[in-house]
């Protein structure tokens, strides 16, 4: 035996090192086939080229003497079902060099391997085929590497329910229509905090360029152009190249945050007197004797600006049409993008005149200077949001829930003390004086004082704890609060809770219904819990597979939330909707919901064997934020957060369509509606 392994042994070691290797007498085809509903095979077929050589099979028990090896990754194993299958017109023989016993082909042979997808899912299998052959007298042995990327496509009847749609609104839809819904999606948007948070810094910075009325109208024109042009070309190609997500990660980067914060810092501090921002003489003298480009630069960095700040909460419009401009779709995600871009260019063409119009008439400079410095106070606080957003991706903690509110409390205090003229700035003037030659506060400048103080009366019990649904989409979690004055055992309700006929506290009357606590990326996930969650004490889950199996045993429908932890829109829809007794009662009482973020990455990788390659992210699934991501765009066709979908137990979706957010009237009279469907429906399949 140990003769054999020696001889073999240096069979393989000659094959490597000889010069007379030809490994061009065999070659390899690689191709892949559906076989079942979740079964792929995948085929690889060696062809010899040359006549009279003698390809060895791989082995078995009446091949134990050369023979060659089909050897798969570690990461791709957990995909592997059954053992390698072998095809071919195989010899049976007793080698006469060797006197071991083979099996060859002279011919070709083939290797299949079965494969075990869920539906829609997709993986890269990668490995090598070690293959010996014998030429004459001469034995050979080369290894070829291999990759498949593999992708469970069985398509889905149209009553199934589950899996990502056939069809698409950009493509099914005339062009008329797309272009229409996506401008209404446009003007939807601009209620969105993402969009209003620019409009301090667009009224400040026109205010500065805008001397004149024709002035007024050329930067008012090129701003809008700009926003269009950038939102349909560069946010279409860059979606083309990088997948559905890349404006959307873009947007949630901590890079391109702190970037964000720095600017809004700088403006902020600009407009409080500090300095000006301008050019140096000698760069404006040289580039607006080109015909006044430094002014077009600066706009349409501006108007670069707000689109980026802008994407990650731009509705339910622009996340399908990029789904859809990735999978090859071009007129309808182009008319789509360029509907929604003009909607959105329209109001801030306004903004864009009306500082003008404030030029003539604050001559004097005090009351135009009261408003820049107002915004200063403004960009500031605006300017902690995206710091917030860094903080939360790389969990710095160095802007925890407490933290934000004390400076945002500050801030809103100075800038009532400033309004009510108990602080002055470089260029501000006396208040105007009455009658008798005393000073006066304006009814104006009173009002906005009064909201200003309101602001910091209405935050201070945020420091122990209170939810502040009004500022939901702009606070950081509560799970990163270290002080909560309603802390209690999960499940509990301190602001709810009832007195007994015994006179004693009911502790059981807001339990969360018997859900066992998640477990999987819980001690990572807990901390960017919304606070209607933490407060309400309700339940849910950060793993799919997790959540699945939970609803599956209690016998409920499992509600998929695609949300992010910098998602603007997904803090307003829990605050505002989610924190309605009788949707939240829903909620608990009839659903296992699991919170998909798809913007999480440090800390939260997946294990070696869930990893796999995206073909609709184009790249290789290493996170859970990735992986829900790529759920949600591969299986749905939507990258819009948040968005909400309703599986059975064999993961058939509850209802057509998803529900997603938009700023249409009573949404939490839609949401309880789709909720109720939801859970009829559920009870029919199962009745």
């Amino acid at each position: 035996m140990k003769r054999f392994v020696v001889l073999t042994a240096l069979l393989f070691l000659i094959a490597q090192f000889s010069a007379a290797q030809d490994s061009s007498k065999i070659k390899f085809s690689y191709r892949q086939e559906q076989s079942g509903n979740d079964q792929i095979r995948l085929i690889i077929t060696a062809r010899v080229l040359h006549p009279g050589t003698e390809l060895f099979g791989i082995q078995t028990p009446e091949n134990s003497g050369i023979f060659s090896a089909v050897v798969f990754d570690s990461t791709g194993k957990n995909y592997l079902k059954d053992s390698l299958q072998q095809q071919g017109n195989l010899v049976q023989a007793r080698d006469s060099i060797l006197n071991v016993p083979v099996a060859y082909v002279r011919d070709s042979i083939q290797w299949a391997q079965v494969v075990q997808l869920r539906k829609n899912d997709s993986a890269v299998i990668k490995g090598s085929v070690t293959y010996s052959y014998k030429s004459g007298e001469e034995f050979s042995s080369f290894e070829e590497p291999f990759k498949f990327f593999v992708k469970n496509t069985r398509t889905i009847s149209s009553n199934a329910g589950t899996g990502a749609p056939t069809d698409n609104a950009a493509e099914t839809k005339p062009l008329w229509w797309v272009f229409l819904a996506a401008f209404g999606g446009g003007l939807l948007a601009l209620l969105t905090p993402c969009i209003y948070s620019m409009i301090p810094v667009t009224v400040s910075f026109f205010t500065k360029r805008s001397k004149t009325r024709k002035d007024g109208i050329k930067n008012a024109l090129q701003y809008s152009f700009s926003i269009i042009i950038i939102f349909t070309f560069i946010g279409f190609l860059v979606t083309l190249i990088y997948g559905p997500a890349a404006l959307n990660n873009l947007a949630t980067n901590w890079v391109a945050n702190v970037i964000f914060f720095l600017i809004f810092v700088l403006f902020g501090i600009s407009f409080l007197g500090a300095f000006e921002l301008s050019l140096p003489s000698s760069w404006s003298t040289r580039v607006d004797s080109k015909a006044g480009t430094s002014s077009f630069w600066g706009i349409f960095f501006m108007a670069l600006t707000l689109v980026i700040v802008s994407f990650s909460c731009t509705g339910p419009i622009i996340g399908p049409l990029l789904v859809a401009a990735s999978k090859g779709s071009y007129y309808g995600p182009l008319i789509g993008m360029f509907g929604f871009s003009l909607a959105l260019a329209l109001p801030f063409a306004l903004f864009a005149f009306f500082p003008s119009k404030l030029n003539v008439l604050g001559k004097a400079g005090g009351w135009l200077n009261a408003i820049k410095v107002t915004l200063g106070f403004l960009e500031l606080a605006l300017a902690l949001k995206f710091l917030s957003n860094a903080d939360l991706v790389k969990n710095w903690r160095i802007l925890d829930r407490e933290v934000f509110i004390v400076l945002w409390v500050v801030i809103f205090f100075l800038l009532g003390l400033y309004l009510l003229g108990k602080i002055k700035f470089k260029h501000d003037d006396e208040l105007p004086k009455n009658d008798f030659g005393l000073p006066y506060l304006s009814v104006t400048r009173l009002f906005f004082a009064i909201a200003s103080f309101s602001m910091v009366v209405y935050m201070v019990p945020g420091l122990f704890g209170a939810p502040l649904k009004g500022l939901s989409a702009f606070l950081p979690p509560m799970g990163t609060q270290d002080f909560n004055a309603d802390d209690l055992p999960p499940g509990f309700d301190l602001r709810t809770l009832s007195k007994n006929s015994s006179g004693k506290n009911d502790t059981t009357a807001h339990y969360t219904g018997g859900l066992p606590e998640p477990v999987n990326y819980a001690a990572v996930m807990k901390k960017y819990e919304p606070d209607v969650v933490v407060n309400s004490g309700l339940v849910t889950y950060f793993d799919y597979n997790e959540a699945l199996e939970v609803a599956r045993k209690l016998k409920k429908p499992l509600m998929l939330d695609f949300t992010g932890i910098n998602c603007v829109n997904c803090r307003k829809m829990e605050g505002q909707v989610w924190s309605d007794p009788e949707v939240m009662q829903l909620l608990k009482n009839e659903f296992v919901i699991v919170s998909l973020y798809v913007d999480v990455h440090n800390g939260v990788d997946l294990p070696q064997a869930e990893q796999y390659y995206s073909k609709d992210l184009g790249k290789q699934i290493e996170d859970l934020g990735d992986r829900n991501a790529d759920i949600q765009v591969s299986r749905f066709g939507s990258n819009t957060q948040p968005f909400y979908f309703f599986l059975d137990k064999d993961e058939k979706r509850l209802a057509p369509d998803g529900f997603p957010y938009d700023a249409l009237p009573d949404l939490k009279g839609r949401f309880k509606k789709h909720l109720e469907q939801v859970i009829a429906e559920y009870k029919k399949r199962n009745s």
